[in-house]
């Protein structure tokens, strides 16, 4: 157990991830996966989490491990082309994951993804949350309208909303 990270957990409150993650850049990341989603027949979900809660922390969960947990929570699997994405972030790690379903992992793969991460991680480490969270939507985007533009039979879109944890 990393002492560093168990006080970054405890010290990162909701009043800090309200901070770095406004109602007005909420609202930002909202409208701009709306609009990506429009281009695509894919998921784009955004889920943001301020801290692990006590066991998974002292468990030593990863920011992978919790991600892959949303994953399924928010049912980003459940999509006819397997094709939905999650950008998740640990605000106390300042950790960026992307967890591709099946079909759009095998056709992007992990280092594009893990590029998109990095980006968005650089701008979070400057507290630039907004820049970074619409940056990665947009890259993430991109691959999606690559791989499964939108169809005219395109039928009901998926939650745009980012996700608080």
């Amino acid at each position: 157990m990393n002492a560093l990270r168990v006080i970054r957990h405890l010290c990162t409150t909701r009043w800090a991830l309200g901070r770095a993650f406004g109602r007005g850049t909420l609202l930002e990341i909202e409208t701009a996966i709306a609009a990506c989603n429009a281009e695509h027949v894919g998921e784009v979900r955004f889920a943001v989490e301020g801290a692990l809660h006590g066991g998974a922390l002292f468990r030593g969960q990863s920011s992978r491990e919790r991600a892959l947990e949303v994953f399924s929570q928010l049912r980003i699997w459940d999509t006819e082309h397997n094709n939905g994405v999650l950008i998740y972030m640990l605000l106390a790690d300042r950790a960026v994951e992307i967890i591709a379903d099946r079909g759009v992992h095998a056709k992007v793969g992990t280092g594009e993804w893990q590029a998109i991460c990095r980006t968005m991680e650089a701008a979070f480490g400057r507290r630039a949350y907004r820049d970074g969270a619409l940056s990665g939507i947009r890259a993430v985007a991109r691959h999606l309208r690559t791989h499964y533009p939108a169809t005219k039979a395109s039928g009901d879109r998926p939650p745009a909303a980012p996700v608080l944890l």
